[in-house]
């Protein structure tokens, strides 16, 4: 049986294979980065490794895995990297989680992170030559053991072959000689005509053990002498904790312990359900502070106050403003996006052990680094005294890219002196959440007399998330992300403008949510290049083609997935469909939905077509399952979600009243892979929810008429008309 796989560090796009050596008695290929952090030779010809492959003297093949799997597929998508040109099956790697360390660091991103449908683009080369240099070193100690040459020696199946003499030899017979060989200068790769795993879809690495329990994620973790604790923390951010029933939490059967923090406590239990009862009956009273008269009223106000100065200008091109006078039509559109909550299956939890000198955390995250930080910073001990252990995430979507909670659990955890593992309810983690920032946009384009678009100025009002994350990396002081999606379209705009402006929410902390800012700004986009197109009296699939730009491989998705769809055939009344095409990520696509809407607004999900090109395919199944899987999260938003406030506090905090979309309500999928492999690889994670509340807008004004431009949708469908965000035909 596989060992329960774990989660490890990412790798820099531009790491490149640096050396081999000897440990244990075995081979280990280390990739490093020039001038990488800690990236020093710790023996001849030794480097410490940002990623790394083992082989012992027995043969077995461990791979240190450095991106955190989150149901996304990625372990065994990148394993593949490394069986491809490593000449092994995939079922005879095993896979370890690097630990945090500095010398993981990406230098380009400065952080050692899983995110934007990056990991398999950063691995696509590194890891690829990782497995060519270990081949080829093994290749040739067999070749200098037998006297042979190099050429007439054959790598399949985890053994060196001479067919010539038949002699074989196992990897593990030998990774002492390969190790003592130099690592080759160019690496060459594989021709992808010889890919013999590559482009197929074997069963995923992390299932059986997903299926029979042994799986380890965070919430799985147990540890000797470990205790349980659920926290509550006041509900209003900047509120205090003004006290608390101590002698009823501790009458309660298996409560240990409570402890505290100025905004939070804990009660400790010997197991959960104590810790839940003892919470209940502490009953907790706050101080709320200054934040408890933010609403959504509020925060909306402010939004709109801000959106109403010049921002700071992401691009231009063109004299928009003369463009906008002399246009024959023009459209002023306002497109909301609420907050959100990430809502992950797995809540917030981390066990912790933390000693006088030293420290284990055992934890699913997307930033080891970080989360090592925060300990470090909540108990004063040396990041190299913290061992953070990673695990499988149950749902990540951005959340898991943030650590605060991992401090809050050290600055408890370090009162007692036994491990104990923290969580937070579910409720806890939607009222709690860092939120997918409140967008407004204001949106106005101009057509000629040609009904082809002639000015567009794009303002995006909202939080600038990267300002808190890394305010290194604004672009003088521009958040990118608010504009990704946004400034490159696959149109041709002769004139066009568009800016940001940060206006940051009172009481609220924002973090990125699936799909970053192309789920924002690619719904606000392909809405008014759906709106522009009716009001030239064009078809929206035929306005689109008009206005692509240089974008053969946008024009061959778009091609694709109105072919499936049936784009133009004759549908029943109360069908519509809608388009949306986006590039993501390095990746094209293009969604056609298909809708029903009965006459009292009850939306029903038909059926979707998706055509994507991500160059280079590696994983179909996983390709075809992270666009369903990101459609469906995406529609659940543009359906019925968003986070509303009242008197400073979220007034969701479950799934009843902050809905997920069911089994029965789901489109059927349809995925059609049209990827060049000549093309440079894409991230596909998030690609899909970049689709869906756009292809939904569209497809349901096809289907009434009615143009909605605020999410979420199922409240609006028979709500009065607000001019701000509806639009009826023909408008």
């Amino acid at each position: 049986m596989r060992k329960p796989h774990q989660i490890g560090p990412v790798l820099n796009r531009r790491a490149i294979l640096r050396a081999a050596l000897a440990t244990g008695g075995g081979l280990m290929l280390s990739g490093v980065i020039p001038g990488l952090p800690g990236a020093r030779a710790e023996a001849a010809g030794a480097f410490t490794p940002n990623a790394f492959i083992r082989i012992d003297r027995e043969g077995a093949i461990t791979f240190i895995m450095r991106h955190a799997e989150m149901g996304q597929g990625i372990y065994t998508g990148v394993a593949m990297l490394i069986a491809e040109e490593l000449e092994v099956p995939l079922d005879k790697i095993t896979l370890e989680a690097a630990p945090a360390d500095t010398r993981y660091v990406d230098k380009a991103a400065g952080e050692e992170v899983t995110g934007g449908s990056a990991s398999t683009r950063d691995s696509w080369i590194p890891l690829r030559q990782a497995g060519a240099a270990a081949r080829i070193m093994l290749l040739r100690a067999a070749a200098a053991r037998w006297s042979v040459p190099v050429e007439s020696c054959v790598a399949r199946e985890g053994a060196i072959l001479h067919p010539d003499s038949g002699r074989s030899l196992p990897y593990g017979a030998l990774a002492e000689d390969a190790a003592r060989q130099t690592v080759p200068d160019p690496i060459p790769l594989k021709d992808p005509a010889q890919f013999r795993l590559i482009g197929t879809s074997p069963q995923r690495m992390d299932t059986h053990a997903k299926s029979n329990g042994s799986a380890l994620f965070g919430m799985d973790v147990r540890v000797d002498g470990m205790k349980i604790g659920r926290i509550m923390a006041c509900p209003v951010k900047g509120g205090t904790l003004a006290g608390f029933d101590r002698d009823a939490a501790m009458k309660i059967p298996g409560v240990i312990d409570i402890i505290t923090l100025p905004d939070a406590l804990a009660v400790i239990g010997a197991h959960s359900w104590a810790a839940i009862s003892g919470l209940r009956a502490a009953n907790p009273q706050w101080n709320f502070g200054r934040n408890a008269g933010v609403s959504s009223a509020t925060l909306l106000e402010a939004l709109k106050n801000a959106s109403a100065k010049t921002g700071l200008v992401a691009k231009k091109t063109g004299d928009v403003e003369s463009a906008l006078a002399s246009a024959s039509t023009r459209i002023d559109a306002v497109y909301e996006l609420p907050f959100l909550a990430h809502a992950a299956l797995e809540p917030i939890n981390t066990t912790l052990h933390i000693r006088p000198d030293s420290a284990d955390v055992w934890v699913g995250t997307q930033v080891p680094i970080r989360a090592r930080q925060e300990v470090a910073d909540a108990t004063g001990l040396p990041p190299e005294r913290i061992t953070v252990h990673n695990h499988l995430i149950g749902g990540g979507f951005g959340r898991r890219l943030d650590s605060n909670s991992i401090g809050q659990a050290a600055r408890l955890a370090k009162q007692v002196p036994y491990p104990v593992k923290l969580f937070w309810t579910r409720e806890e983690d939607i009222r709690q959440d860092q939120f997918r920032p409140f967008y407004y946009d204001r949106i106005t384009a101009g057509l000629d007399d040609k009904g082809m678009i002639k000015a567009w100025h794009h303002r995006t009002t909202g939080s600038f998330v990267l300002a808190r994350w890394a305010p290194e990396g604004l672009q003088n002081g521009l958040d990118s992300d608010a504009v990704e999606g946004a400034t490159e379209t696959p149109y041709a705009i002769p004139a066009q403008r568009n800016e940001a402006v940060q206006c940051e929410p009172e009481g609220l902390t924002t973090l990125w949510w699936r799909g970053v800012g192309p789920t924002h700004n690619v719904f606000v986009v392909e809405g008014m290049i759906d709106e522009l197109a009716h009001a030239a009296g064009n078809d929206p699939l035929t306005f689109r083609r008009r206005h692509l730009g240089p974008s053969p491989r946008g024009l061959k998705v778009l091609d694709e997935a109105a072919k499936q769809s049936g784009w133009g055939r004759i549908l029943p009344k109360g069908h519509g469909l809608g388009i949306a095409l986006h590039y993501s990520f390095q990746s094209w696509a293009a969604t056609i939905l298909e809708v029903r809407v009965e006459e009292n607004g009850q939306i029903h999900l038909v059926r979707a077509d998706t055509a994507v090109d991500c160059g280079p395919v590696v994983f179909p199944d996983a390709v075809r399952a992270q666009i369903q899987g990101g459609l469906i999260f995406g529609l659940t938003m543009a359906l019925y979600n968003e986070i509303t406030f009242r008197d400073g506090q979220a007034e969701q905090s479950n799934f009843h009243d902050y809905r997920m979309m069911r089994l029965n309500e789901a489109p059927d999928i349809r995925v059609h892979l049209v990827s060049d492999p000549t093309a440079e690889i894409g991230g596909i994670g998030e690609v899909g929810t970049v689709a869906a509340a756009p292809a939904l807008a569209n497809a349901i004004f096809a289907a009434t008429g009615k143009r909605l431009r605020r999410i979420p949708f199922v409240p609006q469908m028979n709500a009065p008309k607000n001019p701000e965000n509806t639009g009826e035909k023909g408008a």
